[in-house]
């Protein structure tokens, strides 16, 4: 099962006198994303290098930053996957310490950085979830809000006409067993949209 982040972690790790300031945090899309890193820029005016790798179902990216062509943005991008993550930003702050660690050495301090944020890092799963609708005579209403809340479903909306039209959302995984309890409770009166 996928995860994503529950809030923001961080680390900071020193080679050769080059400054590597990691973060780790959810992160929903790519503009999000261009935002966080450009108010790095303005935190860290000094920096060489600001590196990052977002993981965000199709909007992802890996950005080297100047840094040598996949030394940076796509080994982050890496751990990210191998930890199963999801809708997560990471990003590292590089200052440069005058010695060159050439591309193993880039590869190695900017993977550590990230890998070390997420050892702190509050991790929470990832559940699909299904939204169903249907209508209901006013007399099962009662019924199906209970229902709903003993499944620890989400009542979205309620529209009162001829008949009871309720919206909810569950996990996915849940809903084929709430679909057949809500039928047999309703003995044919539950009609699903």
């Amino acid at each position: 099962m996928p995860h994503t982040l529950a809030a923001p972690a961080h680390s900071e790790v020193l080679i050769k006198k080059s400054r590597f300031i990691g973060c780790v945090q959810p992160m929903a899309d790519r503009a999000s994303a261009q935002a966080a890193v450009d108010a790095l820029w303005k935190q860290h005016p000094g920096a060489a290098h600001i590196c990052w790798a977002l993981l965000a179902g199709g909007q992802s990216a890996a950005v080297d930053d100047g840094e040598p062509g996949g030394t940076a943005g796509r080994p982050m991008l890496d751990v990210l996957r191998h930890q199963d993550l999801e809708g997560v930003l990471a990003t590292v702050v590089r200052y440069f310490g005058g010695v060159k660690l050439g591309a193993g050495g880039l590869v190695r301090a900017y993977t550590d950085t990230v890998a070390q944020a997420l050892l702190f890092a509050p991790k929470i799963t990832l559940q699909r979830m299904a939204t169903l609708q249907c209508h209901v005579p006013y007399a099962l209403e009662g019924l199906l809000r209970r229902e709903i809340e003993g499944a620890s479903a989400e009542l979205l909306s309620v529209q009162h006409g001829t008949l009871v039209t309720l919206q909810m959302r569950l996990p996915e995984s849940h809903a084929p067993a709430f679909v057949e309890r809500i039928n047999n409770s309703g003995q044919g009166r539950v009609g699903w949209l």
